[in-house]
């Protein structure tokens, strides 16, 4: 027997699907204002079209004008209907303008349209079972990540994630010798290192142009003599007798995590620490029915776990595989004691030894 249509439901999914579809024609609008610096100039002080447009460099006022509306219907901006001028709040600030900022969320919107640059290959992947290979998408999506997790990692791992370990920030102030494995372009390394200089660090990652990006990065930084970075697949990882291993937002991206997890329970010295920092994650399913969930299993979908069976094994944990399976996969590779040290909105920390 067919079910009876509920009005009321309906009309609340359409007005959450017109709410969605906003939102996904707002990235590239979004995308525009950041590369032509008009959230910068806004972010110095109100301004109208004609002034924002003259700001950026003699922009065209009409396209700036209809950009300014777009984003005031986002919710990006602000608009004073009656002095025709648009600001942005302290608070949208903290999501367009100021770099280390928590939740500076600009990399996201570069993230969604790797996504969507990829879609013909992952729709095909669905087909096959195959995978696409970590930077074989579309766009530069190794950039755009490392610029997503940036806010997170200054906000947390030196203040919050590393404290949390059994012993560890002692250790990294004496001088300890870290690996940092699937280190992106090197923003996790290169702030481990410069909050303890009595430490060395090797970054790892199997992604070439990751790594070139990374030593760039440690140049600038003028962290060469401390810090090296090494292309290298975790299960590869030749050096050993590292005190501190780090592991931020890979281990579920990887095809075969077991593996992975002997690897660095062998390249580990006596008493090392291992921290896997992951997606935050309810065991169920179930639990993940919340916004946090929607974008980790919509980004796992199209990066993660193509990723990881484009791999040997191809696990494919996903990127909300939670902490009982992914503490399953730490204990397999020779590790007995495994601890959630800490957590927040975003992310776990799992500490093992």
């Amino acid at each position: 027997m067919a079910q009876a249509l509920d009005e009321t439901r309906l009309n609340e999914f359409v007005g959450k699907m017109l709410g969605d579809l906003g939102g996904a024609m707002s990235v590239p609008t979004t995308r525009i204002g950041i590369r032509l610096g008009l959230f910068d100039i806004l972010g110095k002080g109100p301004a109208t079209a004609a002034q924002l447009a003259a700001a950026a460099g003699g922009l065209h006022e009409r396209y700036v004008r209809e950009w300014c509306l777009a984003q005031a219907a986002n919710g990006y901006i602000d608009y004073d209907p009656a002095s025709e001028t648009f600001a942005i709040s302290p608070e949208q600030a903290m999501v367009f303008c100021l770099e280390d900022s928590p939740v500076f969320l600009r990399g996201a919107f570069e993230m969604i349209a790797a996504m969507h640059e990829v879609e013909a290959r992952v729709e095909e992947c669905f087909r096959n079972g195959s995978g696409v290979r970590w930077g074989d998408h579309a766009g530069c999506l190794f950039c755009a990540t490392g610029a997503f997790f940036r806010p997170g990692y200054v906000n947390n791992i030196v203040p919050n994630w590393i404290p949390a370990l059994d012993g560890v920030e002692s250790a990294l102030r004496k001088g300890a010798k870290v690996a940092d494995v699937g280190c992106g372009v090197g923003f996790s390394t290169l702030l481990m290192a410069e909050a303890y200089p009595a430490s060395s660090f090797v970054g790892y990652d199997f992604h070439e142009p990751s790594i070139e990006e990374a030593r760039r990065h440690a140049a600038a930084h003028g962290l060469g003599d401390r810090v090296r970075f090494e292309v290298a697949k975790a299960k590869e990882i030749g050096e050993g007798g590292f005190d501190l291993i780090t592991m931020y937002d890979c281990l579920h991206d990887m095809g075969d995590p077991a593996g992975c997890a002997a690897h660095m329970h062998k390249i580990l010295a006596p008493g090392g620490t291992w921290m896997v920092v992951e997606p935050n994650a309810g065991n169920s399913p179930a639990d993940n029915m919340n916004p946090v969930g929607r974008l980790f299993y919509n980004a796992s979908t199209m990066i993660c776990v193509p990723t990881s069976l484009d791999q040997e094994v191809g696990a494919a944990l996903g990127a909300q595989a939670g902490e009982a399976r992914l503490s399953e996969v730490i204990r397999s590779g020779g590790f007995d004691r495994v601890r959630r040290a800490t957590d927040g909105p975003f992310n776990m920390v799992l500490e093992a030894r």
